[in-house]
């Protein structure tokens, strides 16, 4: 379960306050996998950040129970002058799981070859979302907060990364934002709308999927 109460947040953008998330109580309920809409900028990405810690709002707070996993798709949650395997026994000592355990299934994982001893900084970004998706799939969290990044790689490793995924959702909840729709259907059964900073739950995703099409069109 994820509490937003009377949570706000804006940013300064071109000399005047830009209101993303305003004034805010809601609950994300627990155990469902659900999509997160939204135009371009209408704060998404913030509010998985907020959800995860990464970011705090203006006021209010967010409570959750359980473990949230980071925004997986970041592209600041990685230390550009650490190798991947150092990047990973990071992440394990900061959630307290078994450090051999998780380098081994990244590893296996990413298959990122010899690049995995390599420092990130000369990754691609395909390479670092593989290696950050599979740290987050190594950990079993109770909701996986997921930010455009199961299309990474060819066809085989995305087909590997939606079975891996779908296994963590069946005993999981998740938070997922993705402009593919058809990627939404496959793996959420909720969805909702963030839109001019406050949210609408949706129990069914098509009709989710019919309202954003619609508010996109005006």
């Amino acid at each position: 379960m994820i509490r937003f109460e009377n949570v706000k947040k804006s940013f300064w953008v071109n000399g005047r306050r830009m209101v993303v998330i305003d004034d805010l109580t809601f609950t994300l309920p627990a155990g469902k996998a659900l999509a997160l809409l939204g135009r371009n900028g209408a704060g998404k990405s913030t509010l998985l950040q907020m959800v995860s810690g990464i970011m705090a709002p203006d006021s209010g707070q967010i409570i959750s129970e359980g473990s949230v996993s980071w925004p997986v798709g970041l592209a600041g949650a990685v230390h550009k002058d650490l190798t991947g395997a150092q990047n990973v026994r990071f992440v394990a000592r900061i959630y307290g799981v078994d450090t051999n355990m998780l380098v081994d299934f990244v590893r296996n994982f990413a298959e990122l070859g010899r690049h995995f001893h390599m420092p990130v900084r000369s990754y691609s970004s395909g390479m670092r979302s593989r290696l950050m998706f599979g740290s987050a799939m190594g950990i079993k969290f109770d909701t996986y907060l997921i930010d455009e990044v199961t299309a990474v790689g060819d066809a085989s490793f995305r087909t590997k990364s939606k079975a891996v995924f779908r296994e963590r959702v069946k005993s999981a909840g998740a938070v997922m934002v993705s402009h593919n729709m058809r990627e939404l259907r496959d793996f959420c059964d909720a969805a909702v709308i963030l839109e001019k900073g406050r949210v609408r739950y949706f129990e069914d995703i098509e009709e989710a999927i019919t309202v954003h099409e619609q508010n996109l069109s005006v």
